[in-house]
């Protein structure tokens, strides 16, 4: 229930971006249906389709009549209200209680508005309908406060969701003040529904004394007036501003954008901006839309001190100045440009900070809201993401993959690894069998180019090359074990896979094979020995050769060995700790033991998946082993957090292999839970990849995810992707009903 377009108001936009979000990220069990808000009976067909109700909220007996046609619809599970008090007839809305008091469904109510200090009638009013509902949702802590503090509400009740922001591109600020002609220019920016309220008259009495230091500055007020202000006054306010501009004789340095933008031209203006004004007279808005929008596009901001900005710009993403005070916001702004480092890093941090806030992060926050307050807990069904090689592509040059990446641009100082072209080899081939374009194909030609590249005369490979193309001394004091037998594992998946491929591009990993492979024996890490197991197992598909098999169940044997040695009562692994990558290691098993039929490494194989799947499962969700400590025998886990994609793409990529081999359902449950560790099933409720570019965020965190899109990351995101549509091609991915088993996987005999 909300105002909703073609109705021009904050809200109505909110509440069109949510279920827009929500339709994106889930495909059931619920579907949703808008109930407008509207005052007066308005001419019918000016709402989409998914508009099915209407109220209007002048007609007190539309309440009650609203309430009982829902209360006979069995279909309708719950009930969103967007609130603000404005919205509803009655003294601050009460004309709502009508409805509440006659509903039987579960409601969540958003507040958007909370007032402090208030006076009996609103505390009454507020008490009612928080009595009345299931849950509240704020969108700051500070409301939350208020809520419990002033109001003396129930804090279990309180939920803090912030307001969305919508998926915003990292840089090409450069690129788009050329494109609307401000190549020269620095922008300070406003926008919204204009009124009185957003006092933008305090920015424009600021401008002398910024234009006096910094004469290129512009100013953009960006919007159109807002429908009440023009039905009550016309255009008066917007006028005065214009006269205010002549005044000042600030023309060639104010532009104002009468529209109301699409949101692509709005997010771009925003994205070219490098300050934003936030000059609200208003000190009890609890939330601005378009003071989260700035942020989400790496603008600091400027701002009066409403509680949303007091609670937001403390980690350095902007500055605060008083009400009315364009002297202060001078200051400010001046003290902000002479400073192009800080600005910068005020950027930085505000897109990191905001990016919890994007749409798709809260639209997983309102269906966990929904599960509990319809006790539908585990009922969501995310909808797949298509899969995107964009950002893998933009990470590539005509040397490889590079390593790293500031958030979405390749760093190109971090140089390339064989690690990370090995999976970008598997990765693009496993694409290229479903989708065989010529950029897949001319990007496993580059991959496959720099794995043979960096082997040696001695046919091991160098794992490290900068950004020229040099081998780095890096590679003569680490131990490249690991990094070579997952060339091995690359080329071999290749050869699996070569009647797809141009054959000239099949005999150079056949070569580069055979010269690696009297290198395979003398290998003393249990993961280099799982990742040529691999190798190998790949490489039999494509010649079905003897001593692939020999060497295959040499390597197999030590791995069991090491397994025995290792093992003890409640400890059953290969080695003393639980590290990175641990699936590779029953995965490489039991596909030795569908090679080879040994009933001891489908043993082995099954003891230690499902132990692994014991110390990184929770009922619902994977936890995997932490980057900042290991996992010992006999130890709890050192950490809780530090998350990182590839021990998640891995397990996918082992219970793959698990359910490919033994045919086992469980599997594939495993599988869908995992995968939904990427859609936002973790302890943020926060994805972990960018839907713009199909890029991997590179760490979950204590308290916010690695943005970094590098390649390791990305690559495990879409191996992980590739995999789950291979083995669950229905849409959506349907979490299973009951909690997974993790308690109960006993160890099996491997005599």
């Amino acid at each position: 229930m909300s105002t909703f377009p073609p109705r021009e108001c904050g809200i109505a936009t909110f509440c069109q971006d949510l279920y827009n979000a929500l339709l994106a990220q889930y495909e059931g069990p619920f579907s949703f249906e808008v109930c407008a808000l509207q005052e007066g009976v308005q001419a019918p067909g000016i709402y989409p389709n998914h508009v099915t109700y209407r109220l209007d909220t002048e007609d007190i007996d539309a309440y009650l009549e609203l309430a009982q046609t829902l209360n006979r619809d069995d279909a309708i599970e719950a009930i969103i209200i967007q609130h603000e008090f404005g919205l509803f007839g009655g003294a601050y809305g009460s004309d709502l209680l009508t409805f509440l008091f006659s509903i039987e469904k579960p409601i969540s109510i958003v507040f958007h508005t909370v007032l402090p200090e208030p006076n009996p009638f609103l505390k009454m009013v507020v008490e009612r309908i928080a009595d009345l509902v299931t849950s509240i949702v704020v969108m700051t802590h500070t409301s939350a406060e208020l809520l419990k503090r002033d109001y003396v509400l129930d804090s279990s009740k309180i939920k803090v969701i912030p307001h969305g922001t919508h998926l915003i591109s990292w840089g090409d600020q450069k690129e788009l003040k050329e494109k609307y002609g401000l190549a020269d220019r620095t922008v300070l920016s406003t926008f919204g529904l204009i009124s009185s309220n957003k006092s933008i008259e305090t920015g424009l009495k600021a401008m002398p004394k910024i234009i006096d230091e910094f004469p290129k500055v512009i100013y953009l007020i960006m919007g159109r007036t807002h429908p009440k202000v023009i039905e009550s006054e016309g255009e008066q306010y917007r006028e005065s501003l214009i006269r205010l501009v002549e005044e000042l004789n600030i023309g060639d340095h104010v532009r104002f954008v009468n529209e109301y933008l699409s949101l692509p031209i709005l997010l771009e203006y925003l994205k070219l901006s490098d300050l934003y004004l936030f000059t609200s007279k208003d000190p009890n808005q609890a939330v601005s839309g378009t003071f989260s929008y700035a942020m989400s596009c790496a603008c600091p901001v400027i701002s009066t001190p409403i509680p949303h900005a007091k609670e937001v710009l403390q980690g350095n993403t902007g500055l605060l100045f008083e009400i009315f005070d364009s002297e202060g916001l001078a200051i400010q702004a001046k003290t902000l440009l002479r400073q192009p480092s800080v600005m910068k890093e005020m950027a930085l941090n505000a897109y990191h900070q905001s990016q919890h806030t994007i749409w798709p992060n809260v639209s997983v926050a309102f269906m966990n809201e929904l599960l509990k307050i319809t006790r539908m807990i585990g009922s969501s069904e995310y909808k797949m993401p298509a899969i995107n090689f964009i950002h893998l592509r933009r990470m590539t040059t005509s040397i490889g993959v590079i390593q790293f990446s500031k958030i979405s641009v390749p760093d190109l100082d971090s140089g390339y690894t064989i690690d990370d072209n090995a999976r970008a080899l598997v990765a693009t081939i496993m694409q290229y069998r479903v989708e065989p374009t010529n950029e897949l194909l001319k990007g496993i030609k580059t991959y496959l180019d720099f794995l043979i590249f960096c082997q040696q005369e001695d046919n091991t490979f160098m794992n490290y090359v900068d950004k020229d193309g040099q081998f780095h001394v890096q590679n003569h004091y680490v131990n490249l074990e690991d990094s070579n037998a997952r060339a091995i594992w690359a080329i071999g998946y290749l050869l699996a896979h070569s009647s797809d491929l141009p054959q000239p591009m099949v005999k150079k990993a056949y070569t580069c094979f055979q010269r690696t492979m009297p290198t395979f024996s003398v290998v003393t890490s249990p993961r280099s020995m799982a990742f040529i197991i691999k190798g190998l197992h790949s490489a039999y598909q494509h010649e079905p050769n003897r001593v692939y098999k020999e060497l295959l169940t040499e390597l197999a044997n030590k791995l069991v060995s090491r397994y025995q040695v290792a093992t003890e009562e409640g400890w059953n692994w290969f080695e003393d700790y639980l590290t990175y990558a641990n699936g590779v290691l029953p995965e490489s098993l039991i596909l030795a033991h569908e090679l080879t039929k040994s009933k001891i490494y489908r043993n082995v194989a099954l003891n230690s998946v499902n132990f692994l799947l014991s110390q990184t499962f929770t009922q619902d969700q994977i936890k995997v082993i932490s980057n900042r400590g290991w996992k010992h025998k006999g130890e709890k886990n050192a950490n809780r957090f530090g998350e990182q994609p590839i021990d998640v793409a891995y397990t996918i990529l082992a219970l793959s292999s698990f359910y490919d081999v033994l045919k086992i359902e469980r599997y594939k449950d495993y599988m869908k839970v995992a995968y939904s560790w990427f859609l936002g099933n973790n302890h943020l409720q926060q994805i972990m990849y960018d839907p713009l570019s199909g890029g991997g965020n590179d760490g979950l965190e204590e308290t916010n995810p690695n943005l970094n899109q590098g390649a390791e990351s990305t690559i495990c995101y879409l191996l992980a992707s590739m995999v789950l549509k291979k083995h669950c091609a229905e849409n959506p991915i349907i979490l299973p009903d009951q909690t997974l088993p993790v308690s109960a996987l006993k160890p099996v005999s491997i005599s």
